[in-house]
């Protein structure tokens, strides 16, 4: 099945305000092609049902869902003859908010901004959406159509009050996961370090070209080095650094392949101040040089 880059020049136009948010309704008439995008995408499901079709499985959704598409994820959906599926979709960059400002407010240690972990395991990817009962979904509604009036109208400081509704909206997605999580089980030991892994995977991947900090880490997510040590590499088998090298070289690999950057430019965009490391590190990790593998897959 092919699949199309959607790319977030798209819908933003305004780099500083990387955000767009419209309501859809979906037959079996219109139907997306299966797609990717650059942006982090929120659905939230208003009426109807269908099937969702995520990295080429279905998936039934139907009223009060919400769920997460992160950058890169192929989806798509289908919709029975005569149904309807009706969605509000909020699409944003991570770069919306300022993680200065999130630590200001005091919240970054209590929230994973944008990759919320109730939609970070990767065995069970989508299963772990949100079904949303009454009373949350007619405030989490309330939240989407504020979002949509504010960001149509573009009233005076529209940009400030659709950046507070959105840290409120996943403020109140984290909450409400938290209550289910309580609420079905008593969580183990094991459950919680492979929530504190989760919710430290998503940081990373944000992250990936800065420059990361294990003392920043563990003051963030309130955690010793000496415990995230142990718990990343039980849950990863790899050490946090390892990981980021990960991310790192699989970032790479895909800008050697999609676009006519240089290799030292890859270098830096991923995060490697020297291009001598980063490629060293890539013929240790891929078996070849960045130039060769570039070569190689074109």
């Amino acid at each position: 099945m092919q699949t199309m880059r959607v790319e977030s020049a798209k819908y933003m136009t305004e780099m500083d305000f990387p955000f767009w948010v419209k309501r859809f309704i979906h037959t079996d008439f219109n139907i997306p092609p299966a797609h990717s995008h650059e942006f982090v995408e929120l659905i939230f499901v208003v009426k109807g049902k269908g099937e969702h079709v995520f990295e080429g499985v279905s998936y039934p959704i139907k009223q009060n869902d919400i769920f997460i598409i992160n950058p890169g994820e192929v989806h798509t959906y289908t919709v029975q003859s005569g149904e309807s599926l009706e969605i509000i979709n909020c699409l944003f960059l991570p770069n919306l908010i300022n993680h200065k400002w999130l630590k200001e407010l005091g919240i970054s240690e209590s929230m994973d901004f944008f990759y919320i972990h109730p939609f970070l395991n990767e065995k069970e990817r989508f299963h772990h959406r949100i079904n949303l009962n009454d009373r949350h979904s007619t405030r989490i509604l309330d939240l989407l159509n504020a979002l949509m009036f504010e960001f149509e109208a573009r009233k005076p400081c529209f940009m400030t009050l659709v950046r507070l509704q959105i840290v409120e909206l996943f403020i109140l997605l984290s909450r409400i996961f938290n209550e289910k999580r309580i609420n079905s089980f008593h969580s183990s030991e094991s459950n919680q370090d492979n929530i504190i892994v989760q919710r430290i995977r998503g940081y990373l991947e944000r992250h990936y070209d800065e420059k990361i900090c294990i003392p920043e880490l563990c003051h963030l997510f309130g955690i010793s080095s000496r415990h995230l040590n142990r718990v990343f590499k039980k849950v990863c088998g790899k050490t946090v650094i390892e990981w980021v090298h990960q991310i790192r070289i699989d970032k790479a690999k895909y800008l050697l392949i999609h676009s006519d950057e240089k290799v030292i430019t890859v270098a830096t965009k991923v995060g490697y101040e020297d291009p001598a490391f980063f490629s060293k590190l890539f013929q240790r990790m891929v078996g070849c040089s960045p130039g060769k593998y570039k070569l190689k897959e074109q």
